[in-house]
């Protein structure tokens, strides 16, 4: 588990194939990430994304991409800045929300703006993601954990929202080379995700807990 707080900008220096069908193993600069606590086969979330540390020199560590995930994510198949977060434990602040760092779609940047002193993120979602965002909901761009200013439900099922980015998180991230056409990774919050499971399910008897062997 994540919070969505990005720890440090590092870099992809070089990605490496694993053969034909096994996807990609990618060399990163933790930036000013600390890996002291790092082990091999721990969690460290890239651009959003949860990937397993496989090796580890220094101030550079390297995972392996499965070509799933390589499809469902961007940012991820060629060198250059990532955000980065450390697994989350249990005594850590939840300065974010809880994050899986499962990506569930890409969206795509409308419009990135200038307003005053912060700047204007808007994203169009796909259909299939729509119905998780609401007004002061989270979402999690890149890895990093934001609030839903507004939520523009589309006609083709799909919606818009807009996002209030402060300069400290464009310093502080890689959200600040997006442009207008730039996709995104995306993982919507996890509390939504169970809500609109219990709403889906139509139970046709009242709930029934199995008793216990002992009672």
């Amino acid at each position: 588990m994540f919070t969505g707080i990005v720890a440090a900008v590092g870099r992809i220096e070089r990605v490496e194939s694993l053969g034909q069908g096994a996807g990609l193993r990618l060399h990163v600069d933790a930036g000013g990430l600390d890996l002291s606590d790092v082990a091999i086969g721990d969690s460290i979330a890239i651009q959003g994304a949860c990937m397993t540390a496989v090796a580890l020199d220094g101030q550079r560590f390297s995972v392996e991409v499965s070509l799933e995930s390589l499809d469902k994510t961007i940012g991820l198949g060629a060198p250059g800045e990532v955000n980065l977060e450390k697994a989350l434990r249990l005594a850590d602040r939840l300065g974010g929300h809880l994050v899986s760092g499962h990506v569930d779609g890409l969206g795509e940047v409308v419009a990135f703006e200038a307003v005053g002193e912060s700047w204007r993120l808007d994203i169009r979602l796909p259909a299939m993601l729509s119905k998780y965002l609401a007004y002061k909901g989270s979402v999690t761009v890149n890895g990093t954990s934001l609030t839903v200013n507004t939520v523009k439900d589309l006609t083709d099922g799909g919606c818009e929202i807009s996002i209030n980015l402060i300069p400290h998180t464009l310093q502080s991230t890689t959200l600040r080379h997006l442009k207008a056409g730039s996709r995104v990774n995306l993982e919507i919050d996890l509390i939504a995700r169970y809500v609109e499971r219990m709403l889906s399910v139509q139970l046709s008897s009242p709930l029934s807990l199995p008793s216990h062997p002992n009672s």
